[in-house]
């Protein structure tokens, strides 16, 4: 299992940040670069299970796939950590496969640091050596999109200047 970091700069307050990353709307936009209908299932509050799901990879069988996890970590606007404890392949949990088993006991976190109207998202990341790389692709593009919705949302909260 390795370890990855991403990280990205936001010109918006944590506050705005966090609702964009976690709303449910909002969500399944910036995550769509990982899976086009991915959502969860669940609340981002400590102790309580959460489900990250999409449709299966090019069709494969026909129900969702995803994993599951426990929030282990909850400050608002500030943390928030996951540890894995399964994955669903066609609706089904799974935590026997080897697939799962390499998945059991990772964890994900997301800090947020505001400074001066801006906010630094870092993402850490478990990752099983099958899924390093594509992980290391996406994550960038999930950020970039979570930037991207963030400032929108600050820019529609401004007043028009002249």
């Amino acid at each position: 299992m390795e370890r990855r970091q991403f990280s990205i700069e936001v010109a918006a307050p944590a506050a705005v940040v966090w609702s964009t990353m976690f709303d449910e709307s909002t969500y399944r936009q910036w995550t769509s670069v990982f899976t086009p209908d991915s959502y969860f299932e669940g609340t981002w509050q400590p102790g309580t299970e959460i489900r990250f799901l999409g449709s299966s990879p090019e069709g494969a069988g026909s129900g969702m796939t995803g994993v599951f996890g426990v929030i282990t970590d909850h400050r608002p606007y500030e943390f928030v950590a996951i540890e894995y404890q399964g994955q669903i392949v066609n609706d089904a949990d799974d935590i026997s496969s080897p697939e799962a088993q390499q998945l059991i006991g990772a964890r994900e976190s997301y800090t947020f640091v505001q400074n001066d109207g801006s906010t630094t998202v870092t993402i850490d990341v478990d990752t099983a050596d099958n899924y390093d790389q594509i992980l290391s692709e996406l994550w960038p593009k999930g950020l970039a999109k979570l930037k991207e919705l963030a400032e929108a949302a600050v820019a529609r909260r401004q007043p028009d200047q002249p």
